[in-house]
Formats: C-alpha cells, structure tokens, sequence
C-alpha cells in the first residue's frame, strides 16, 4: 500500500514552476514568436523579405560595429583615451553596411538561384565548393582591402601587402568553417533563415580572429617598446604616415 501510494503522489504533483522559468519561456516566446509567430526573429525574417538589402545593411552594420567594439575590450585594446571605442567601431560599421552587406547580398543570391530547387547530394557538394572556391576568395580580397584601409594603408603596395599576408591564413578559415556552416543550413534551415544564421556564424569567428589578432599585435608592441618609456595604452597607427 506504502508503494502505490508514493507512486500516485508522485504521478500527481504537478511539475515546480518559478519566475526563472516563466522568464525564460518569455524570452523564447519573445525571439521566435511561438505558435503566433510574432516574435522578434519572425519581424526579422518579415524585414528580410520584404527589404531584403536595407535589413542585410542594417545587420551587417551593426554586427560589424559591435564586433569591432567585443574583440577590444577582449583583448584589452584601448585608444589613446583609454576607452575600447574607438575610430575603427564606426568605420567598421560603414564597411559592414556599405561594403559587407551589398556584396554578400549580390553573391548569395547568385549562388541560391544557381542551385535553386536541386536538392540532390551532388547539387549540395557542388554548391559548398563554388561558395568556397569562388565566392569566398571574392569576399576575403574585399574584406582585407577594406581592412588595410581602416588601419591607415593608403598606397598600392600597402593595400597589396596587407592582402597578400592575411589571404591564406583568411582562406583557411573559411575552409573550415564555411562547409560546416553551409552543411547544416541545407539539412537543418529553411532558405530565408540562411542569412541571419551566417550572420551569426561570421559574428562569432570574426570577434574571435579580431581578438586574437589585437592581443598579438598588442604584445608584439610591448615587446617592441619595451623599457623605451613610450605608453602602451593608447593605439598606435598600423600604418603611420609617412613623408613621401
């Protein structure tokens, strides 16, 4: 009796629910909208259709000024004024807008028309190669063009230098990562979710690079100007201006 007892107690109380709980199905029903489908990720994807390059602008934007902004304080990369907001976050933030968000929209697009409605294996495998063989070389040369730019390179030869140096090291990135990414967005996504989920994949690994790529620069100038009584807080230009 003692045993089937417990048993219906325990079949019968209901499952605890606190305010953690009820916060939490908020936000989700917030983000995806739920069943009414009237969350924050549903007006997104409502912008993306119907604005598809001003809502890629906007995003692109804004993710690339606030990266820009993380992978600072990240690596501890203050300017002059000891603050991680610097010149680049809105320089960035026209890249991402104006350079970024346009191309990505052009070659995307071209690459889903190409492979629209095939869904076979091989269609799969055919579009991750040209997005890694051609689309992804065009998107690195732009990125790191734009890149030696905002540094301060203004001749041929910096801007070359600049892209000559990072091109490989970019393209093995994108090698490793874009596939994957590419991957689950055919087996898991729907074709209008591909853009914010890139997005987020791009966010992730590009505030991981530019952190990392801050922190080494950072100690190679503290190695450099070591016992010279020079300040490390501020930003030196990466390109300083020369008298031609």
């Amino acid at each position: 009796m003692s045993v089937k007892f417990e048993k219906e107690t325990v079949r019968e109380s209901p499952l605890p629910t606190g305010r953690k709980h009820e916060i939490a199905h908020e936000i989700g029903e917030r983000l995806t909208g739920g069943e009414s489908q009237t969350g924050y990720l549903a007006a997104y994807l409502k912008q993306l259709q119907s604005n598809p390059l001003r809502t890629k602008m906007l995003t692109s934007g804004s993710l690339a000024a606030v990266q820009e902004l993380l992978a600072s304080w990240i690596a501890h990369d203050r300017s002059k004024h000891g603050h991680y907001f610097n010149s680049r976050v809105p320089k960035m933030a026209v890249y991402g807008a104006f350079i970024s968000a346009p191309l990505g929209h052009v070659l995307i697009s071209i690459l889903q028309k190409l492979f629209a409605g095939r869904k076979s294996l091989k269609a799969k495998i055919l579009q991750i190669l040209v997005s890694n063989l051609i689309i992804a070389p065009i998107q690195n040369v732009v990125y790191l063009t734009s890149m030696a730019l905002i540094a301060g390179a203004r001749t041929f030869h910096q801007i070359r230098a600049t892209v000559k140096a990072g091109f490989m090291p970019v393209m093995k990135v994108s090698w490793i990562t874009s596939p994957l990414a590419l991957a689950f967005a055919q087996k898991f996504l729907p074709e209008q979710t591909w853009v914010p989920f890139f997005n987020i994949v791009a966010f992730v690994i590009g505030t991981y690079i530019n952190a990392h790529t801050k922190k080494k620069r950072l100690a190679a100038l503290r190695k450099k100007h070591y016992g010279e009584g020079r300040s490390n807080s501020g930003r030196p230009e990466d390109y300083p201006k020369r008298d031609y």
